[in-house]
C-alpha cells in the first residue's frame, strides 16, 4: 500500500511538474495574445498593379501585414470614384486614392463614409506632359491646344484652377477624354498636344512616344494639393482604431522599403501581378519618391497636419470644386495619421 501511495504521489507531481511547464512556454511564447487569428479585411490599390501601388503587395510580401496580425487581400483598384463606391458598398475596407478627387466627392456630398489615415504624396502628382517639340512647353502655350485626359478625373477637374494660378484662360483649351490606358497612345500619335495625367507616368509616355516629355506639375501653382493617400471607413476609424493603425503602420513600412528597394518592389508586384511592366513600375517609384518624402522635411512618412488639410480645402473651395463647409475632421481621422 505504501509503495502504491508513493508512485501515485510520484506520478501525480510529474504531471503537475509537465502541465505546469508546458503552461509557461505557452505563456512565454504569446503572452500578449497575439496568436489570435488575424484580421481579414480587403485593400484596393489606387489604380491597378503599377508602380505607385507597389508598397502594398511588399507589405505582403515581407511579412508586414502578418506582423501586424492581418490577413489582407489586395485588390487592383479602378480610380477615386470605384473604390470609395466600393468602399460604401463593403467589398473592401482600405483603399488608396487621389485624395483631392476624394474630397471632391466628399464636398460635393456624394461620398462621405471615409476618411483619411496616411499621405502618401505630400504633393499632387496631376501635371501637364507634352513632348518635346510639340509647341506645349509651358502653360501660356496651352491656349487654343488639345489636352487629353481620363474621362471624369480629377485632373480635369483641377485644370481651372491650375490654369487661373498659372494666368491662362482655361476656356481657350479643348478637351479629348479617353479611357487612362490610352492616353500615352493619344499624345504619341499627336491626337493631342498634351495630357492632363500624373507626372509618374512620364517613363510610359516617353516609351510609348520615343520621346523625351516635358512636365509642367499642378503643384508648381497648387502647393498645397496632396496626392494619393489610404483611406478606410469612417466606421472602421472610430470602431477600431487598432485595426486602422496596424493597417496603416504595415503600408508605411512597404512604401519606406519600397522608395529605398524600387527595382525589388517592381520585382516583387511582378510576382504577385504577372502582368505588370518591371520597368515602367521602376519609374513610377523613382518619380514619386520626392513626393513621398519632401526634401527639408523631418516629419514622418505618411503625416499630414490640420492646417495642411484646410489650405487644400480652401483652395479646393476658392476654385468652387467644393462648396464652403468641409472641414478636415470630415475627411481626415488626425488621431490616426502619423504625427507631422
Amino acid at each position: 500500500m505504501r509503495r502504491f501511495r508513493s508512485t501515485a504521489l510520484l506520478t501525480i507531481t510529474t504531471l503537475m511538474v509537465a502541465l505546469a511547464g508546458c503552461g509557461g512556454s505557452a505563456k512565454d511564447e504569446d503572452p500578449s495574445g497575439a496568436s489570435s487569428s488575424p484580421d481579414k479585411v480587403t485593400y484596393l490599390t489606387a489604380f491597378g498593379a503599377v508602380g505607385r501601388d507597389a508598397f502594398a503587395w511588399v507589405a505582403q510580401e515581407k511579412g508586414y501585414f502578418k506582423a501586424a496580425r492581418l490577413d489582407v487581400t489586395i485588390q487592383p483598384g479602378s480610380a477615386t470614384g470605384e473604390n470609395l463606391k466600393n468602399l460604401a458598398a463593403g467589398q473592401a475596407q482600405f483603399a488608396s486614392l487621389d485624395l483631392v478627387g476624394a474630397w471632391i466627392l466628399a464636398g460635393k456630398g456624394e461620398y462621405k463614409d471615409f476618411r483619411t489615415i496616411a499621405v502618401i504624396h505630400q504633393q499632387t502628382l496631376v501635371s501637364i506632359i507634352s513632348l518635346e517639340g510639340s509647341g506645349v512647353a509651358s502653360p501660356e502655350e496651352l491656349e487654343g491646344k488639345k489636352i487629353g485626359a481620363a474621362t471624369g478625373s480629377v485632373n480635369q477637374l483641377l485644370f481651372p484652377a491650375y490654369a487661373k494660378a498659372a494666368g491662362i484662360d482655361a476656356t481657350k483649351v479643348q478637351w479629348v477624354n479617353t479611357q487612362p490606358a490610352q492616353l500615352p497612345t493619344l499624345l504619341a500619335s499627336r491626337q493631342v498636344d498634351a495630357l492632363s495625367t500624373f507626372l509618374i507616368g512620364q517613363r510610359g509616355i516617353e516609351k510609348a512616344a520615343n520621346k523625351k516629355a516635358v512636365v509642367l506639375p499642378y503643384s508648381r501653382y497648387l502647393t498645397d494639393l496632396l496626392g494619393n493617400g489610404i483611406i478606410t471607413t469612417s466606421k472602421i476609424a472610430t470602431g477600431s482604431p487598432d485595426l486602422a493603425a496596424r493597417f496603416r503602420d504595415a503600408m508605411l513600412q512597404g512604401l519606406r522599403y519600397t522608395i529605398d528597394h524600387p527595382d525589388e518592389a517592381a520585382q516583387i508586384m511582378k510576382k504577385a501581378q504577372p502582368a505588370a511592366d518591371v520597368a515602367a513600375a521602376v519609374g513610377e517609384i523613382t518619380l514619386m519618391t520626392p513626393y513621398v518624402t519632401p526634401s527639408g522635411s523631418s516629419s514622418p512618412i505618411g503625416s499630414v497636419t490640420e492646417q495642411r488639410v484646410a489650405r487644400a480645402l480652401g483652395t479646393l473651395q476658392t476654385a468652387n470644386l467644393i462648396p464652403a463647409g468641409l472641414t478636415p475632421s470630415a475627411v481626415v481621422d488626425f488621431s490616426l495619421t502619423p504625427k507631422a
